[in-house]
């Protein structure tokens, strides 16, 4: 297993802990009660959630007319 895949285990691990202590807090105030947002929140801290583009992939932009 490489060495950043076991960061991103122990950062999900570490923010699982704290919701379920009851002290994970969403945006330094409020603290969070449901275990989706727990989930959100760990990916995101752990680098997992972001979208992984190929090289030269355009945006799709909405057409108006």
């Amino acid at each position: 297993m490489p060495a950043a895949q076991k960061k991103q285990k122990r950062k999900v691990k570490k923010v699982m802990h704290e919701y379920k202590r009851g002290t994970l807090k969403s945006g330094g105030r409020r603290k969070v009660k449901s275990r989706r947002q727990a989930v959100a929140i760990a990916m995101s801290e752990s680098g997992q959630s972001r979208k992984r583009r190929r090289k030269g992939a355009k945006r799709k932009t909405a057409r108006r007319g």
